[in-house]
């Protein structure tokens, strides 16, 4: 650890109000940057980036204090590791500390995937692409399972948890039912449970800090009270700033000769208000509306934009990016394709990630009281159940448009079902998943190391085709 990376504490320790900045804001910036080029692997591994430089190298932040403000902000829609930079860029920089590490954490994801997105519109109907995707399509069922294990391993600890993920899933895989109306059945179930049954243990363990103390101690107050003038004055400049683009497009709708834009600007919006549980949990929402309502993708390509996400850096959630790239360019209007694609681009990315800094910057002063709220946390419970099933379907969904040619809709009553054609199923596409769940399930590897492999082994498999 060098000098640079930790400053001594104020004389008394650190559990008086933290004021201004707590480190030169130009040295939490770079800090900042480091970190957003190393969000690979999911919120699980952003997460860790974020342990590893702020409170184990750099020593910022306390260990407990880090833990409190990633509880905080898995209350709260949208990805939970953005919203943790803006907390803790909060802490150490007040606002413009939070805005600055909410936003660069995004940047590089937003570069890389506008840059794929092109790519794939402009070479993705050719047989090398083509070839490439049909590798990684079969890897990201791979790691939807393996999220499926991952968050129920963690989540799924009391018989009536787990009735509510079978819940989830038979609703959205049998019965359609809306995502908004799933993630809030799977609250109220969880706080009816917890009244029942008690813990549900959804606690977590705080662990102990080793070195210097940190700047942000674990008892630390920041100086930013709660009051009703400052929440009032977030809400009303969030507000704008979240729907000002939103109106701006849905005015000049009729002149483009498109709605796509009012659609794909109000669509996510919304979603952004209902991604309780991750990515993976809203994915299935989206991929519905995007395929079936929308007409935005067909229903292979969902897979393909995951994959795309997958390999950058950033929330995973970033997919959305794709979709309204894709969808705009079909649609774009009287406007150039390519300009209407960028700029569908740039309006979802604002739509999805702007609430995450109204949200956190608007609750953070108040999250002490949220901190011994068990009302609260039976409800987060609860959906971080329900998710599990919410991410089964996704699985389900991908598999259908990915392991077969074909797939046919049945509807009974309530009931309506996808089911496979099974004289339709892809032999390529069976073996390359194979793989891909060994390399994940029994090597531990990486997603983006899986995706590297399998998208080798579908260029291999398109050489061989050609060879023969």
């Amino acid at each position: 650890m060098t000098a640079a990376d930790h400053t001594e504490p104020p004389a008394g320790g650190g559990a008086h109000p933290t004021g201004g900045d707590v480190i030169p804001l130009r040295e939490a910036t770079r800090a900042w940057f480091a970190i957003s080029l190393q969000t690979f692997g999911g919120p699980a591994g952003q997460i860790a980036v974020m342990q590893h430089k702020l409170v184990d190298e750099k020593r910022w932040i306390g260990q407990r204090r880090f833990l409190h403000a990633l509880n905080y902000c898995m209350l709260l829609p949208g990805p939970e590791a953005q919203q943790l930079a803006i907390y803790t860029g909060w802490l150490l920089n007040g606002v413009r500390g939070g805005l600055i590490a909410g936003g660069l954490f995004v940047l590089p994801g937003v570069v890389a995937l506008l840059v794929l997105s092109g790519i794939y519109v402009a070479y993705g109907e050719t047989d090398l692409v083509a070839a490439l995707f049909a590798g990684v399509a079969p890897a990201v069922i791979a790691i939807v399972v393996h999220a499926v294990y991952r968050v129920g391993r963690r989540a799924l600890r009391h018989p009536g948890l787990v009735a509510i993920a079978v819940g989830a899933f038979a609703a959205l895989t049998l019965f359609g039912v809306p995502f908004p109306v799933v993630v809030f059945a799977s609250a109220v179930a969880g706080w009816l449970l917890s009244r029942r049954v008690g813990d549900l243990g959804g606690g977590s363990s705080d662990g102990g800090d080793d070195g210097p103390a940190p700047l942000v101690s674990d008892d630390a107050l920041h100086h930013e009270l709660p009051s009703a003038r400052r929440s009032l004055g977030v809400v009303v400049l969030g507000l704008v700033l979240w729907f000002a683009p939103v109106a701006v497009v849905a005015l000049l709708a009729g002149s483009l000769g498109t709605s796509v834009f009012t659609d794909q600007g109000l669509f996510f919006s919304g979603a952004a208000v209902v991604t309780f549980g991750g990515a993976y949990a809203v994915l299935a929402y989206v991929a519905q509306q995007a395929v079936s309502v929308y007409g935005w993708l067909a229903p292979g390509e969902m897979v393909r934009g995951l994959a795309l996400a997958e390999t950058t850096p950033g929330p995973l959630i970033m997919v959305v990016q794709f979709v309204a790239f894709v969808g705009a360019y079909r649609n774009p209007g009287v406007l150039d394709p390519w300009v209407a694609a960028v700029l569908a681009s740039l309006l979802v990315t604002w739509v999805t990630f702007v609430p995450c800094f109204l949200f956190v910057l608007l609750g953070a002063p108040y999250v002490e009281r949220l901190r011994s709220n068990t009302h609260l946390s039976a409800a987060l419970t609860g959906i971080t159940a329900g998710v599990v099933g919410v991410i089964a379907n996704l699985a389900v969904f991908f598999s259908l448009h990915t392991l077969l040619d074909v797939t046919r809709k049945v509807q009974s009553g309530p009931v309506r079902l996808e089911l496979p054609v099974l004289d339709t199923w892809d032999p390529v596409a069976f073996g390359i998943t194979g793989v891909a769940l060994a390399m994940i399930f029994w090597r531990g590897w990486s997603p983006l190391r899986t995706l590297g492999l399998c998208a080798a082994l579908g260029l291999a498999t398109f050489v061989a085709s050609l060879i023969r």
